[in-house]
């Protein structure tokens, strides 16, 4: 039997945005999710960095997914580890067919069976004029925010047991759109909606499938696409952005006990940006 908890992965304490909050130190694990084997895309820093974390915190084994950020990903893997949990790291493209099967066969050689699958990974090229915006980052923004996480679902599907958990991170722009943010908003909303498509479909084989809509949250992606981060967050009712310390706890309720009679709902975190849905 796996021990968990003997040595904490300490969160460094963000100051000023300069980085985010992975984890509080104060934070408990009480075992919610011992015994089961989670995949996360987008896994190696900000909320999937987070959830991979949390997850191991309670008592999950994971392996995370990630386009180019080694570093991160050797981070997130330290994390987790010594939270006394598995950690696969597989490091490629989802949008390409032949690396998805080749994470499919490599998750079920290490776990056997997938509990949990947390749809994650995503792309943003902030743009203030639509007539800016190329068919090349329309074309990216759907294959890797949408297209990839559709099939790669449909595809690890045969390998997530009755009672598994499905849960897609959309985000707050889904509800109330972005100037700035077009295209990225509307693969978002495609999200939400796939989300509640996929709870229907898949409630006969109690598979439940749940997203988290997060605001204005600390990670590397704003740092790498927001030229304004003094005022990131500012508009909310907390006047701040939030961490994925502040996120990942809601990826843990919808992949627990829980949450077993809950299907085809969006959990909002956005510090008083009150949406509809």
């Amino acid at each position: 039997m796996k021990t968990h908890n003997k040595a904490k992965a300490k969160s460094r304490v963000p100051k000023d945005g300069q980085y985010p909050e992975i984890i509080r130190d104060n934070y408990k694990g009480s075992g919610k999710l011992v015994g089961k084997n989670a995949v996360i895309t987008g896994g190696d820093s900000g909320i999937g960095q987070a959830v991979a974390v949390h997850f191991a915190r309670e008592g999950a084994d994971v392996a995370i997914i990630y386009l180019r950020s080694d570093d991160d990903a050797t981070e997130t893997k330290r994390m987790v580890e010594k939270e006394g949990s598995k950690c696969l790291v597989l490091r490629g493209d989802l949008t390409v067919k032949k690396f998805r099967t080749e994470c499919i066969a490599e998750c079920s050689k290490e776990f056997g069976k997938i509990d949990i699958l947390v749809n994650n990974a995503g792309v943003q090229y902030p743009k203030d004029d639509i007539q800016s915006i190329t068919d090349e980052q329309i074309q990216r923004t759907f294959d890797t925010n949408v297209m990839s996480m559709l099939k790669f679902t449909r595809e690890m599907l045969p390998k997530i047991p009755r009672g598994g958990r499905i849960i897609n991170t959309t985000s707050v722009t889904s509800y109330r759109g972005s100037d700035h943010l077009i295209d990225y908003s509307a693969t978002k909303g495609a999200i939400t909606t796939f989300t509640r498509s996929l709870a229907v479909n898949l409630a006969p084989k109690k598979i439940l499938v749940n997203g988290v809509a997060p605001g204005p949250i600390w990670t590397p992606l704003v740092k790498e696409t927001f030229e304004d981060l003094k005022s990131f967050g500012k508009d909310t009712a907390l006047k701040r952005a939030g961490q994925p310390s502040e996120v990942a706890p809601a990826y843990v309720f919808l992949a627990s006990e829980d949450a077993s009679y809950i299907t085809g709902e969006v959990i909002h975190i956005n510090g008083g940006d009150f949406v509809g849905g």
